[in-house]
């Protein structure tokens, strides 16, 4: 089982990216909203039971695929050093499982966020969309610094598409690619 984890600033492009590598690969997305768009009917947003519940789902969701040998893309934005013990057990039970890790870090500049995170899909999904949310993100949170005790595979998604950050991806953690024209998997050069 691989567990693609996907992380970076809110607007930094994961979930496009995760949506093309699953297109490549045939992995399931678990991407970052679903815990939240679930949990926010029953807790207010930002609340301890909110963000506890959250973390339950997807916790539960990464140790069930884990468990379940089911290859997965998880999405997230993570905070330095604040996220460090949910990150650990969820990488911790991919890897007591039988499976990998790939960490993928995707960054851009600010300005590029800032024009990114005002998208109407963004507000349409309920999530975070306006310049004024997106800064005082950042600044209460360390969204920027990588993981620091795993190695990452770094992207500027300022500069790539989603293609071309799938396909390196694909590359990095030698992913097995799905073969377009019989949509069976092969294996990626």
């Amino acid at each position: 089982m691989d567990l693609v984890y996907l992380y970076g600033p809110p607007a930094v492009g994961k979930l496009t990216v995760a949506k093309e590598l699953a297109a490549r690969t045939g992995y399931r997305v678990f991407h970052n909203h679903l815990a939240i768009d679930c949990v926010r009917p029953v807790f207010e947003f930002g609340s301890d039971p909110f963000w506890r519940q959250v973390r339950a789902i997807r916790e539960g969701i990464v140790a069930e695929a884990a468990r379940s040998g089911r290859d997965l893309i998880s999405t997230t934005v993570y905070s330095h050093p604040d996220n460090d013990p949910q990150t650990m057990r969820r990488f911790e039970v991919v890897e007591s499982n039988g499976g990998r890790v790939c960490p993928v870090q995707l960054t851009c500049s600010e300005e590029v966020l800032e024009a990114r995170v005002p998208d109407s899909q963004r507000r349409a999904a309920g999530k975070l969309a306006t310049v004024e949310g997106l800064r005082r993100a950042m600044a209460e949170h360390d969204l920027f610094t990588p993981i620091p005790w795993r190695e990452s595979l770094h992207l500027d998604t300022g500069v790539l598409g989603a293609s071309e950050a799938a396909e390196r991806i694909i590359a990095e953690y030698r992913l097995p690619a799905l073969d377009r024209a019989d949509h069976g998997p092969t294996a990626c050069p």
